[in-house]
């Protein structure tokens, strides 16, 4: 038996297509915006207009109707290409976040919701996390309470990815008291995010500028039950059917940023000489930089492994969660190395690696902590006592 690890040519021909994309936002406009701020509204329409926006989206929605496979390929690509995650974060959640409705949305639902973010007309956010809570989402405050045909939201949510563009987000929230045993309670909503009742404030951070990040601080918001995504009380477990799909994406957009920092870094290294001779030539320079590399390409494996498992539709939890560890760690040292081979002027925004590193922190944190991604491991694939 021989196991193939190559791209089919349609695989391939994704790559190529996204990579002309991104070649028309070169480093300029990533280091503009990374300065500026201010979402790259541009960047996310050219992607609208070729029809990238829904590649995992059903076909009679508008979506190419392809697997995660296809999508890790093109939020990889994206990334590698110097938009990093800025760019990646300008359409993930695109990509995964409205899985729920393909899922357990009705006819009429996914009629409604699905075409008018394929086809850019919409921006979605996905309003989860909430101050004092942070992974424990099962006790989660925000309540939607039962009003006619209607449901009344309040509460408050942090780090909320495009809330200052987005016209919709998917979100959250309590519906019933937290039973003493399994995950009801929790209810999902796919609905407007209307600004007279979301005060949506945005926090400085660290870097992806071009993509905010915000807290939102709901007053009576009313939601149709319309918008009430599958059964009342079923929410939590709605959301964990797109979990595995946001850690594959995560981990393959991470591992572009590693390479398109290994490829800046091989380039300076060539090219820069000191005593005679291109730095690159000194084990110091080139060993880190090849240790690098290994790390990445072992760690892409597992994300293409977790992928075809998603598309095959079989258990891919703990690869899915290997996959966003591994990358996350090895593209985080790409980036400390990348930053290291330029010395002096790896701290210069204007060669595009101290970028790298302060969004590859990103991959790291977010959506889980690489330490609560080792205890499911620890847990579910070793079989020791749970830790938390």
């Amino acid at each position: 038996m021989r196991m193939d690890f190559s791209f089919t040519p349609e695989q391939q021909a994704i790559r190529e297509a996204i990579g002309k994309i991104c070649a028309r936002f070169g480093d300029d406009y990533w280091l503009a915006k990374d300065k500026a701020g201010g979402f790259p509204h541009d960047f996310h329409a050219a992607f609208a207009k070729d029809g990238w926006l829904g590649i995992a989206m059903p076909q009679g929605y508008g979506g190419a109707g392809l697997g995660m496979t296809e999508a890790a390929l093109m939020m990889q690509t994206v990334s590698e290409s110097g938009a990093g995650l800025s760019g990646a974060s300008a359409l993930h959640m695109n990509i995964f976040g409205l899985h729920p409705v393909v899922k357990f949305g009705t006819a009429e639902q996914k009629a409604r919701m699905l075409p008018p973010l394929i086809a850019g007309e919409d921006k979605a956010c996905f309003a989860v996390t909430e101050p004092n809570v942070g992974l424990d989402t099962l006790n989660l405050k925000t309540k939607a309470v039962r009003d006619g045909d209607h449901y009344v939201l309040s509460g408050q949510k942090i780090w909320i990815s495009t809330a200052q563009v987005a016209t919709k987000m998917l979100i959250l929230a309590r519906t019933s008291e937290r039973p003493t045993k399994g995950t009801g309670g929790l209810s999902l909503f796919y609905t407007p995010l209307d600004r007279k009742f979301v005060d949506v404030r945005e926090i400085p951070k660290m870097g992806r500028s071009a993509v905010d990040s915000n807290e939102l601080f709901i007053d009576k918001l009313r939601v149709p039950v319309a918008d009430r995504l599958g059964e009342e009380g079923r929410g939590f477990d709605y959301i964990l059917h797109g979990m595995n799909a946001e850690r594959i994406l995560i981990a393959a957009e991470a591992i572009g940023l590693g390479r398109a920092a290994l490829r800046k870094a091989a380039k300076y290294a060539s090219e820069r000489v000191v005593f005679g001779r291109p730095i690159g030539q000194n084990q110091a320079i080139a060993h880190p930089l090849a240790k690098s590399w290994a790390e990445l390409e072992a760690a892409n494996l597992m994300i293409f492994k977790a992928a075809s498992l998603n598309d095959a539709g079989l258990p891919c939890g703990a690869e899915a969660n290997a996959a966003k560890y591994l990358s996350a760690e090895a593209a985080f040292t790409a980036c400390e190395a990348a930053i290291l081979a330029h010395g002096g002027m790896g701290y210069a925004k204007e060669f595009h690696v101290e970028r790298y590193l302060r969004e590859v922190m990103i991959a790291r944190i977010a959506p889980v902590s690489p330490q609560m991604i080792l205890n499911f491991i620890a847990e579910k694939v070793l079989g020791l006592p749970k830790a938390y």
